[in-house]
């Protein structure tokens, strides 16, 4: 194998985790794969991958390789394909972080028909509810909701969500009248935890409310659920109980003490040239995440 071929075989090996399943997607031996990654190593002088009878796993060195690997090989791709003229049928493997629920609900939609049009194209997703890194974790683009710190991410805002508490009509309709945040340690809340925290204080604009949850669980949907049981109020981002409040299941309360809507952008690696397939998942999602009803930082008004 010349070099080209040798990191093309790299990334094989990472993305099968298996020197046979490389050797399958680039149709030559298993001995062939595994001499061409020995190759590799020890022209960079690096250990690639962690190797044992069962897996074959990227070192901390080998991570970091394969994210420039990626991108050198799409760019080489677009560019082959430009000089063909089907610069129209972009080719290779992108990869796409977002928070779950989000993920399921607005981005997994817009992949399915990015994937659609674009048949050449393949896409790797991760949905998880932490922050993912870009570079140690492979990943071309990720969906941010936060305020963003400064980094050397390119960041596309795409729009603003709501943090909103909302309870079911029948509880609003049979307790004390709920005015203002600090009317709430006298009702009876759902909370969310993670990562083993416990509960953080609701903010407003006038400041945190400490909160005794009648409930605490590290599931948004099931708080949200319980909310529309009747158990108590919940406070969540819009999009997460945005099917119940179309449904009248639960009302928004408290809308004029919010903090101001949470942005959300698409972030990715900067660089001198975005790769064209992962330009056009870029403007797809763009163009289909900014139609997004709950992306409007006014959805469902007051």
């Amino acid at each position: 194998m010349d070099h080209l071929e040798r990191l093309r075989c790299f990334v094989a090996v990472a993305d099968t985790q298996s020197f046979a399943g490389a050797a399958r997607r680039l149709g030559c031996s298993a001995p062939a794969a595994t001499r061409a990654i020995a190759t590799l190593e020890q022209r960079l002088g690096v250990q690639l991958f962690q190797r044992s009878t069962r897996s074959v796993r990227a070192t901390e060195a080998g991570e970091r390789f394969l994210v420039d690997c990626r991108r050198v090989l799409t760019d080489l791709d677009a560019s082959e394909a430009a000089l063909r003229g089907v610069e129209g049928e972009p080719r290779g493997t992108l990869s796409m972080t977002a928070p779950s629920m989000f993920g399921r609900l607005h981005v997994a939609p817009l992949a399915n028909e990015f994937l659609i049009r674009h048949a050449r194209v393949r896409l790797r997703m991760l949905l998880v509810d932490r922050v993912v890194s870009l570079l140690d974790e492979a990943q071309d683009v990720a969906v941010r909701i936060a305020h963003l710190p400064d980094s050397g991410l390119v960041a596309i805002p795409v729009g603003h969500m709501r943090r909103v508490v909302v309870g079911a009509p029948d509880y609003l309709d049979r307790v004390e009248q709920l005015v203002e945040p600090r009317d709430l340690p006298r009702h009876r809340t759902i909370a969310t935890h993670f990562d083993r925290q416990g509960m953080r204080p609701w903010r407003f604009r006038d400041g945190p409310v400490p909160l005794e949850p009648t409930l605490l669980v590290n599931d948004t949907g099931a708080a949200v659920a319980a909310a529309v049981a009747g158990v108590g109020l919940a406070r969540c981002l819009v999009y997460q109980a945005a099917e119940a409040l179309a449904r009248g299941q639960l009302r928004i309360v408290l809308a004029e003490h919010e903090l101001p809507a949470v942005p959300v952008h698409l972030v990715h690696a900067a660089g001198r040239r975005v790769p064209a397939p992962l330009r056009l998942l870029l403007d797809h999602m763009t163009d289909g995440l900014r139609a997004q009803p709950v992306l409007a930082g006014d959805a469902f008004g007051a």
